[in-house]
């Protein structure tokens, strides 16, 4: 199955399941008889943008992002406003808290932002750390991540 299928699988099953973590997706697509690995699904999920929504029991699962074709500087302002739990800056690192899942996308999306001043971002789960070029240009983006909050 080509990628684009297996996607699109994916979404569809995002869209009508509440799936929580890789592990299920993953079984969930062997049960519809795909051959995938965790590793593949990974990095579907990287690609995608999956985010981590809040589900009716009370826990997250995977969702698709709020956005499809708005530029850059857009979907990273509606991401934030819609998972960004802290800001921190420090020297030249600025410190991002969101909610579960959208570490990622977070760090994709300003690194997609091309800013000059950031040297690179690194995102986990819940976490962003951007490494820009100096104390200044952490006090500039601060400044301009914060007024995509408003």
């Amino acid at each position: 199955m080509k990628k684009a299928e297996r996607q699109q699988k994916i979404r569809e099953i995002i869209t009508n399941e509440s799936i929580e973590r890789q592990e299920d997706l993953v079984a969930r697509l062997r049960e519809m008889g795909l051959t995938v690995t965790q590793a593949t699904i990974s990095r579907d999920i990287k690609e995608m943008q999956l985010i981590k929504i809040p589900a009716d029991n009370g826990g997250y699962r995977y969702g698709l992002p709020a956005y499809h074709h708005q530029g850059h500087e857009n979907q990273l302002a509606q991401t934030l406003q819609d998972s960004l739990e802290q800001l921190k800056r420090n020297d030249c690192f600025l410190a991002l808290t969101v909610h579960p899942g959208n570490g990622p996308v977070v760090a994709t999306l300003i690194r997609k932002m091309d800013f000059p001043t950031v040297f690179t971002t690194i995102g986990d789960d819940g976490n962003v750390l951007v490494v820009c070029m100096s104390p200044e240009a952490a006090i500039k983006l601060e400044e301009k991540l914060n007024t995509m909050l408003d």
